[in-house]
C-alpha cells in the first residue's frame, strides 16, 4: 500500500500538530511505560482533517 501524501497545513493545523508533537514529547521524557496513543489519534485525526480539505479544495464544484 503506497503512503499518503503529506497534506499542506494551514497555520492553525500547523499550531495544533506542534503543540501535540511536543506533548508526545514530554510524555516520552516520562519514560517509555507512558502511553501516547491518544496523541498520536489526535494527530492523525488532524492530518487527515487537512487531507480532506485539501481534497475538496482540487475538486471541481
Amino acid at each position: 500500500m503506497p503512503a499518503t501524501p503529506e497534506p499542506t497545513l494551514t497555520a492553525s493545523e500547523k499550531a495544533k500538530a506542534a503543540w501535540l508533537i511536543g506533548r508526545m514529547a514530554k510524555r516520552a521524557v516520562a519514560g517509555p511505560e507512558v502511553d501516547q496513543s491518544d496523541l498520536e489519534r489526535k494527530l492523525g485525526r488532524l492530518l487527515d482533517a487537512a487531507r480532506k480539505r485539501e481534497a475538496e479544495a482540487k475538486s471541481p464544484r
